[in-house]
Parts: structure tokens; C-alpha cells; sequence
């Protein structure tokens, strides 16, 4: 099976980008005008002009629509380009030092600013969101930076024993 034809399988056939992008959009805007508390599955519906089973066959919960909203997922079995996403320029530090400058950015962001305390709260009461939302979500992004390390290591850039999860 090809790459796209994985992806597109994985996704459904008639899972349609621009769905996505308006509730994403709606449900950022939402967090920045009513908080976390304050947006609903009723209320991004009807600002991204959808209906609720649109948005029920793409996220189970009001908390996963939210975390794809304002958390890139790099999910390199979706397709994902970590290289483009986190950059290839420069030594190891220059790369740590630019991901470290593009988390202070997104946890700056009006949206995250808003939604953050509550999906926190949510993740840390469902050991399953917690799976699925932080465990994934983190899972491309620390075999990536493990990679980096390691040839970081090889070519004597930094010691050995530098742990990604540290």
C-alpha cells in the first residue's frame, strides 16, 4: 500500500480537509473568546458550519478536538515531516534551542493560553485521553529528537548519556 493510500485509509474516504481546518479554526477561536469551559462540541458546529456527526466521526470528545486545535501532532505514521517541522539547520543546540523557542510561541498562544488548564485537568482524571493525547502526541517527537541525539553523539557534538526525556 502506498504512503498516500495508507494515510487516506487510515483517515476514512470521505474525510474532507477542509472539515478539519473549519472546526479546528472555530474551535481556536472559541477558546480565545470563551475559555475551555465556555466552548462546546454545539458551539464549534456552528461556527465552523458543520454538523455534529461531521465532527463525531473525526473526534470522539470536546478534549480531542481541542488538542489537535492548538497541539501540533507530528505523527510520522500520518505523514508527518519532522525535519520540516522542526528544522535540520545548525549544530544540535541550535535545533534544541529553536524546538524550546517554538514550545514558549505555542504555549503562548491566546488559544493554548485558554485551553490548557482545562484539558489538563481532563487528561490527568482519563488515563485513556491521557494516552491518546499526550503519550502519541509526544511519542514522534521524542524518537525524533533520540535520532538527533544519537548523531549529535557520533559525531562528538555532545557526550554520551544526554537522555531526550530529560
Amino acid at each position: 500500500m502506498s504512503k498516500d493510500s495508507e494515510t487516506q485509509h487510515r483517515l476514512g474516504p470521505q474525510r474532507n480537509p477542509a472539515i478539519d481546518d473549519a472546526v479546528l479554526d472555530a474551535t481556536r477561536q472559541l477558546l480565545e473568546e470563551k475559555g475551555y469551559a465556555g466552548t462546546s462540541i454545539d458551539a464549534i458546529a456552528t461556527r465552523a458550519g458543520v454538523g455534529r456527526p461531521a465532527i463525531y466521526r473525526r473526534w470522539p470528545s470536546k478534549a480531542h478536538i481541542v488538542n489537535d486545535a492548538i497541539y501540533p501532532v507530528l505523527d510520522v505514521e500520518l505523514g508527518a515531516d519532522i525535519d520540516t517541522e522542526l528544522g535540520t539547520e545548525g549544530t544540535i543546540t541550535d535545533q534544541i534551542r529553536a524546538l524550546v523557542h517554538g514550545a514558549v510561541a505555542l504555549f503562548a498562544a491566546p488559544a493554548t493560553r485558554a485551553a490548557a488548564p482545562g484539558l489538563m485537568s481532563e487528561v490527568r482524571t482519563n488515563a485513556e485521553l491521557r494516552d491518546v493525547l499526550v503519550v502519541r502526541q509526544l511519542a514522534g517527537v521524542r524518537v525524533e529528537l533520540n535520532r538527533r541525539l544519537e548523531a549529535a553523539r557520533e559525531r562528538g557534538d555532545i557526550r554520551s548519556g544526554v537522555d531526550a526525556d530529560a
